[in-house]
């Protein structure tokens, strides 16, 4: 009980105090503030959406080479597989062309793939983008705020006040940018990283369909 009312003055402490920063940052915080909600909108959805489970799930390549040698390739089979997941559209290509050429097998499976991985890469272009520029627009802030300051000197007298106020801008701006470019290029590099790890275990499972339904390997 006492945390909780503890934690609730706290909350309300807090909240005139982000005010107040904002404030005192000027109006060069808020494109910053809205990369940031970007940034974070991306970055949880990239962590939904690329979960293993979601994009290469366990035993598909298993059960669909069981089924195939059950019953053969059918379009129900193939549609259901497709809709699985990632991989499941990677390995349907090749169910499609079962009674090809291994060649086209392949060529279908890795046409798909290129459409399964610039999926897989959606958003991290635009988060990318905003981790290369976010300390710009801290610096953009910076120069403003030093706009600011230079605006309230002059040869008869000083604005303290204007002074400030354009420090404040300086300061908080450039932290600000530097703050949203950490996270947002840590997360970045880790997507295209688990996107490219993805990407070569689809490859390998799908080359090792091909070569189980032509024969090349006993299972």
């Amino acid at each position: 009980m006492i945390a909780n009312i503890k934690f609730a003055v706290d909350q309300k402490q807090l909240e005139p105090r982000v005010f107040a920063i904002i404030q005192a940052a000027g109006w060069p915080i808020w494109p910053l503030l809205l990369a940031s909600i970007l940034a974070v909108a991306f970055i949880i959805e990239r962590s939904l959406a690329l979960r293993r489970s979601k994009v290469v799930p366990d035993g598909l390549l298993q059960s669909i080479v069981a089924e195939y040698r059950q019953g053969g390739v059918n379009e129900d089979m193939i549609q259901r597989v497709a809709r699985h997941s990632p991989l499941g559209r990677v390995l349907s290509a090749g169910l499609r062309n079962v009674k090809s050429t291994r060649e086209a097998m392949k060529e279908s499976i890795e046409e798909a793939g290129r459409g399964v991985t610039h999926e897989l890469e959606r958003f991290l272009t635009s988060l990318g983008t905003i981790a290369s520029i976010a300390p710009l627009m801290g610096l953009f802030g910076t120069i403003v705020g030093m706009i600011e300051i230079f605006g309230a000197q002059s040869p008869a007298t000083a604005n303290p006040q204007q002074l400030a106020h354009g420090i404040s801008i300086a300061l908080y701006n450039a932290g600000f940018g530097i703050l949203i470019a950490i996270p947002a290029m840590i997360f970045y590099r880790y997507f295209r990283a688990l996107v490219d790890g993805f990407v070569v275990e689809m490859e390998q499972q799908a080359i090792k369909l091909v070569e189980l339904v032509h024969g090349q390997r006993a299972g």
